[in-house]
């Protein structure tokens, strides 16, 4: 009952989320010949998604402790197919804003409404295992963004794949509603003013401002990267056609989905020798940044390596979900999974933009886009990373092993 009733239509409502969040990847070159878009202009259109769900998070938190994964994944889905109708419609940057600003609200549950329900309904010793599963699902949606949708748009165009998009979110919000029980409740439902109050108390941990900064930078900047300039990078840096692009975006995506789905198994299996999930993600976190190190040095002939292991190792950032729920009550696990989203997905929406303002910075109007303000941009990424690192190093209260709640 779990997989096919739990898992399976939590995955798919990830997988569309992960298919939006990465499409623009593919299909920045259409919006920038069509409606002769800029660097910086490209970046704030599309990281508009991350602001978006980053603004959610902290009321998603509560909706998911009060209401329940099902009911409100189901509800927010209907504003993504709302979205992609309005960005299928979208004659310039500012209606194309709006409708990824919707997409991003409408998929801001997605993954926490699947880690929430993995947590009322599997065995703790699971969520690290479960959740890099479904993240490996989202991977697929990541990869299905790739050569798939590059078939899609040379075929049909892309206004007509985000209408596909808009219809297929519609069926998947349907199908959750239909599918997914009713929560289990142990105890009573906590008031709303309860709720409330607990994300008051999320924020005022010391071991949730001591794990978080580092979560915001890991996975901001893969997700910055990854959602966008990656396809830009492989273009205008290393030269690639289309069709080359696409395979090389293919391969990052593939790779990530090894990373969750390895990484998740890893911790479970480590775990129970006593690694804390902690090591590992700081050490795939070192890896990580080794890894931009190349591509800020512009490794070109080693791209498809380079990008792969991008995937690999950015996968660990979901292992900081596990660590920080594993330190508060179960019941407030909704509040501190969206707690850290608000932070991880606004320093995406920063590094996305801001990588775009920078390359813009170096361009020249009409040319291609900078390979020095590619430089440039990936480095400073790369520097907030290497700070964010230290701090986790530096603080202690991650050490302990839970809240005094």
């Amino acid at each position: 009952m779990f997989w096919s009733r739990v898992f399976l239509p939590f995955a798919v409502g990830y997988f569309i989320s992960q298919l939006f969040r990465s499409v623009n990847a593919v299909v920045s070159t259409d919006l920038t010949r069509e409606l002769a878009l800029d660097a910086w202009t490209v970046g704030f259109l599309t990281s508009a998604y991350f602001l978006a769900f980053a603004s959610a998070q902290l009321p998603l938190g509560v909706a998911l402790d009060r209401f329940g994964p099902r009911r409100t994944e189901s509800v927010l889905l209907l504003f993504a197919a709302l979205g992609a109708a309005v960005f299928a419609n979208a004659e310039g940057p500012g209606e194309l804003s709006v409708g990824r600003a919707l997409i991003g609200l409408g998929v801001s549950g997605c993954l926490m409404a699947a880690f929430h329900a993995f947590v009322l309904w599997a065995p703790g010793h699971r969520l690290a295992f479960l959740n890099g599963t479904v993240m490996a699902v989202g991977a697929a949606g990541a990869a299905t963004a790739t050569v798939p949708v590059e078939w899609a748009v040379s075929s049909a165009g892309w206004r007509t794949l985000f209408v596909w998009l808009a219809a297929a979110t519609v069926a998947i919000s349907l199908y959750l509603s239909v599918s997914v029980p009713e929560r289990k409740r142990g105890r009573h439902a906590e008031s709303l003013a309860a709720v409330t109050l607990g994300v008051v108390r999320v924020f005022r941990s010391r071991t949730f401002w001591s794990i978080a900064p580092f979560s915001v930078a890991h996975q901001g900047a893969y997700l910055a990267i990854q959602s966008l300039w990656a396809g830009p990078w492989l273009r205008d840096v290393a030269g690639l056609t289309r069709e080359e692009v696409a395979s090389q975006l293919l391969t990052l995506a593939v790779a990530t989905g090894i990373g969750f789905i390895g990484l998740g198994f890893l911790a479970e299996r480590l775990g129970k020798r006593g690694v804390a999930p902690v090591t590992i993600w700081i050490a795939a976190g070192v890896l990580f940044q080794a890894v931009q190190v190349g591509l800020v040095l512009e490794w070109t002939g080693a791209s498809r390596a380079l990008w792969a292991s991008f995937g690999l190792f950015g996968a660990a950032g979901m292992l900081s979900y596990v660590i920080l729920t594993r330190r508060f009550p179960m019941e407030m696990a909704g509040r501190v999974n969206t707690g850290v989203n608000v932070f991880v997905f606004t320093g995406a929406f920063a590094f996305q933009a801001g990588i775009g303002a920078v390359i813009q910075e170096f361009t020249v109007e009409g040319a291609p886009f900078s390979p020095e303000g590619f430089r440039w941009a990936f480095a400073l990424v790369l520097l907030v990373q290497v700070l964010a690192l230290g701090w986790l190093l530096a603080t202690s209260s991650w050490r302990r092993g839970s809240e005094d709640f």
